[in-house]
């Protein structure tokens, strides 16, 4: 099944519930798969101080946990949503974990993929890849697991100005 755009997918969010991408049509989104006990867990901080900053502007996060990646988002939702929040402050919306490769990875991020493929062709190569999302729907940039939400805010900011 061909996908038109980003706004025709759907995904689940932390309770299960099934929310359609079309939900933030008209926002700058990026979408991040994250991870508890990883070495950029840290970058939950950046990511929440980018959300702030830019949310009221028409700006969104979601973020996806992942377990895929050693291992190192092994908790439920619920677990995962209080972990963020603690330690964190994390306000941006978190989705149901997910797979973000493989047989059984979930359909935003085939089609994620599909659109910006990276140095290792199309897989995710770890934890906290980030894709960026103009306002229209089209996937702008994919940045690697190193890359800082501080390092990105210029190019939010550019969408959001588009």
């Amino acid at each position: 099944m061909t996908v038109p755009n980003f706004f025709a997918l759907t995904a689940k969010d932390k309770k299960h519930q099934e929310i359609s991408m079309k939900d933030f049509e008209g926002k700058v989104i990026l979408v991040v798969n994250v991870a508890s006990k990883c070495g950029f867990t840290k970058q939950y901080a950046g990511l929440e101080e980018l959300y702030k900053k830019y949310k009221d502007q028409g700006f969104v996060i979601l973020g996806f946990p992942c377990n895929q990646f050693g291992g190192q988002e092994p908790g439920n939702e619920e677990e995962i949503e209080s972990f963020c929040q603690l330690n964190f402050g994390v306000t941006f919306p978190l989705m149901a974990k997910v797979d973000v490769n493989g047989e059984h990875e979930d359909p935003v991020y085939t089609y994620l993929k599909s659109q910006k493929k990276s140095l290792m062709m199309s897989r995710i190569k770890w934890n906290f890849e980030k894709f960026l999302i103009a306002k229209d729907g089209t996937v702008v940039e994919r940045y690697a697991s190193v890359s800082t939400p501080e390092s990105i805010a210029k190019d939010v900011e550019k969408l959001l100005h588009a």
